[in-house]
């Protein structure tokens, strides 16, 4: 599902998404893609004490084949509605 963005990030090296979050949800999954590009994902975890967002960053790494510090929230880190950045590497 995420095939579009992912072309993006390998041919920019990052990528800006935006994403609305259904925390507590059954299981981490991606839900739909909206018209506007916004990516719906449902998160195991619950909106408390950073965990659905922690959550948000496994999963987004693990689509994308990264390390978990290459992404980032951008702002939203407390609301349903985030900005990320996932760039290719982070140099020191």
């Amino acid at each position: 599902m995420l095939i579009e963005f992912k072309k993006e990030f390998k041919k920019n090296n990052n990528i800006y998404l935006r994403i609305k979050v259904n925390p507590g949800a059954n299981k981490t999954k991606i839900k739909s893609i909206m018209d506007d590009k916004t990516i719906k994902i449902n998160i195991s975890k619950p909106a408390e004490k950073n965990k659905a967002n922690e959550e948000l960053i496994k999963f987004l790494a693990k689509e994308f084949e990264i390390n978990q510090k290459n992404v980032k929230i951008i702002s939203g880190a407390g609301q349903r509605l985030k900005l990320i950045k996932i760039i290719c590497h982070i140099k020191n």
